[in-house]
């Protein structure tokens, strides 16, 4: 079976737009400008938190597609010291998270600048910071294949394989070139940022030029395309959107890798931007809501009280998994369980919290219906 970079006229993808995509391409440039109206109405502060966890949730979501589980908080620190928002450095325990964060903030301040080379080497430096086993900052030079492969060993199933590492070179420089030249203003303009987007990542993704890393800087050439395209930093997050159903993106991929027709990849793909816009836009109205929450009941509420309320919706609109509980109150509090049923009790009377169940199966989710 061949490949897409084995075909004589690699990689001059074609595509046609079909219905459902050209649908989806308008639902994307629609929800492009009411986002930015819902930002337009947060205070800087506000849309300030609403950057940072939409960055936070990219970088974690990123390598959980990849099979790695980073910590969110470090991931937050991280973001928050970078941009000298702490007062005190907050300490940052994962480096993996670092270097995740790090390569966010790359993205995020330079998504105007041309591709190229060196901003390639900086961005997998700095994600593969701590990293001791892969070869940082430089194409693949080894002789062996890259294979994505899976199933056990001896029994692997080679879903694709790269162009041969002497290759690279030569590949990376044509499309850092088409990268350039397809953005908007150049000369070969795509026009539609979530297209460009989706055909920069099948692109670079089928060079995998890294030893390491390329899904991850691949999602951000994705990442860089949609901000050039809508000319402001995009505000959503790719990676939530394809790990939700991973399979789904792991299969449209690897058929994508075997022809240079890239409809049913780009069909995918915008439907896929699309879905990350919508979640977005969620995102910034949770945002709205909690800090509409906490201005009406801030000083109402004693320090424990802030200090779980705040845990509960750390993790944005999935809240706090399974709701919260005397046992969990005590846990983060380190209260004793009179003083968590009372406080519990307490913040169910405001209305911040709201009461499920009864008895020892009781338990509060965010009152954030208001």
């Amino acid at each position: 079976m061949s490949y897409n970079w084995q075909h004589t006229n690699w990689p001059n993808f074609t595509y046609e737009l079909t219905p459902a995509t050209e649908k989806n391409l308008f639902a994307f440039a629609e929800r492009i400008g009411r986002v930015s109206g819902l930002l337009e109405g947060l205070n800087e502060a506000t849309k300030m938190e609403t950057v940072i966890e939409m960055m936070v949730s990219e970088a974690v979501k990123t390598s959980e597609i990849e099979g790695e589980y980073i910590s969110r908080r470090d991931v937050k620190s991280s973001i928050r010291n970078n941009l000298g928002l702490s007062i005190s450095k907050e300490q940052v325990n994962d480096k993996r998270a670092e270097g995740a964060a790090a390569l966010m903030l790359l993205v995020r301040d330079h998504y105007l600048e041309p591709l190229s080379e060196e901003m390639l080497f900086e961005w997998h430096e700095a994600l593969m910071v701590g990293d001791r086993h892969i070869k940082k900052g430089a194409w693949r030079t080894h002789k062996e294949p890259m294979q994505v492969v899976s199933g056990p060993i001896g029994k692997q199933k080679v879903h694709y394989e790269a162009p041969p590492s002497a290759q690279v070179p030569k590949e990376m420089k044509a499309f850092i070139k088409w990268f350039n030249d397809t953005a908007p203003d150049g000369k070969n303009d795509i026009g539609k940022p979530s297209i460009r987007s989706a055909l920069a990542h099948v692109y670079f993704e089928s060079i995998h030029p890294f030893e390491d890393g390329n899904g991850r800087i691949g999602r951000a050439i994705s990442e860089k395309a949609l901000s050039q395209g809508v000319g402001r930093p995009i505000l959503l997050s790719l990676s939530a959107a394809i790990e939700e159903k991973r399979n789904d993106y792991y299969d449209a991929l690897n058929a994508a890798q075997h022809t240079l027709d890239a409809t049913a990849w780009v069909e995918y793909f915008v439907q896929t931007c699309l879905d990350a816009q919508i979640q977005a836009e969620e995102k910034i109205n949770f945002t709205l809501k909690k800090t509409k929450l906490f201005d009406r009941f801030e000083n109402d509420m004693n320090e424990r009280q802030l200090k779980v309320v705040r845990r509960m919706l750390e993790d944005g609109t999935d809240s706090f998994e399974g709701g919260m509980t005397a046992k969990k109150y005590m846990v983060i509090t380190k209260a004793s369980r009179a003083t968590a049923t009372r406080d519990l009790q307490e913040l169910a009377d405001m209305k911040v919290l709201i009461q499920e169940g009864a008895g020892r199966s009781v338990r509060y989710k965010v009152n954030l219906g208001r």
